[in-house]
């Protein structure tokens, strides 16, 4: 089974497989602002995104996740971006919660049925957990608001130099109205912002459980009625730091029946082995691999951060 699936590895890589270490194209480039900010909503549909349409809409240029007393959902549910994955960035975005919890995954895994687990930037109605760092379905809180907290590769966590006190920095959220967010990860260091406000730092080293890529995805909590809304939400991919290098690869479309040529398939065990062959333990992975399929990538930052801007078609 294993040379089987390498045979068609190869069969992608040496045949019909684009391996792209940047060079996207003029069009998409050209999206971004001067800030080299892009946007990732289209304020009139959920194309690009993926959720559940009986809590997800699109309305007045915005997108409302909603649940009733008549219509819960029965766990967290998630609108998850399928336009890329995420590794080193910036997200800006607003926000306006009308009762219960809500947040943005990012480095996140997909475990399915539109449920996600990962890394969370916390906000709520409530006046606790707004800006702090949640690890869905993993660790719990990571990091409080008004904590700066460094995580060792053996998990142990060592507190910095506060921020400031939870009940003043509460004071920059703006109940009921909309909020700013700005959430920045570039490497280990993961920053949450609220109205420009820094409400909590974190460096997650732990070896088996940081992540250094993954999707990006708005929540929508389970329990009593809630309204989340999100506008104005824009990606800025970051340059790699610590001598990281970054990989992308493009599946063509199907051109052959299956079984032929697992252009996918190939590509995504490609990806597999180089993801276990450049993870480097405590210092981390040194290759980033982000592998799109289906044709050209859809996702308008596909190469913002890849190491050349050239591609070659192997």
């Amino acid at each position: 089974m294993l040379q089987h699936a390498l045979r068609h590895a190869r069969i992608v890589v040496a045949a019909c497989l684009m391996v792209a270490l940047g060079g996207p194209p003029a069009a998409a480039a050209a999206t971004a602002d001067d800030a080299g900010f892009v946007s990732i909503f289209n304020g009139t549909s959920l194309d690009g995104w993926e959720g559940k349409p009986e809590f997800w809409s699109v309305q007045d240029g915005v997108i409302v996740g909603q649940t009733t007393a008549e219509k819960p959902t029965k766990g967290n549910t998630f609108l998850i971006w399928r336009q890329g994955s995420v590794d080193d960035f910036e997200l800006r975005l607003a926000y306006r919660i009308t009762g219960g919890n809500s947040g943005v995954q990012y480095r996140s895994n997909d475990f399915g049925d539109l449920v996600v687990g990962g890394y969370q930037g916390d906000f709520e109605a409530g006046t606790t957990y707004s800006g702090i760092l949640y690890e869905e379905k993993g660790r719990g809180i990571l990091t409080k608001r008004g904590e700066r907290v460094s995580i060792a590769a053996d998990g142990t966590k060592t507190p910095g130099e506060p921020i400031g006190k939870s009940e003043e920095l509460q004071r920059v959220i703006k109940p009921g109205e909309w909020n700013d967010v700005r959430i920045v990860a570039q490497g280990p260091k993961l920053q949450h912002f609220i109205n420009g406000q820094l409400m909590s730092e974190t460096v997650d080293e732990q070896v088996g459980k940081r992540a250094a890529e993954g999707i990006l995805a708005l929540q929508l909590h389970a329990g009593p009625p809630m309204k989340i809304e999100f506008k104005d939400i824009r990606l800025k991919r970051l340059k790699l730091t610590d001598g990281r290098k970054k990989l992308v690869l493009v599946a063509g479309r199907p051109s052959h029946g299956p079984g032929d040529h697992e252009f996918r398939a190939g590509c995504m065990l490609v990806e597999k082995c180089l993801d276990a062959a450049f993870e480097t333990g405590a210092t981390g992975p040194q290759l980033v691999t982000a592998t799109y399929t289906g044709g050209w990538p859809t996702d308008p930052t596909a190469f913002d951060n890849a190491e050349d801007r050239k591609s070659t078609r192997l």
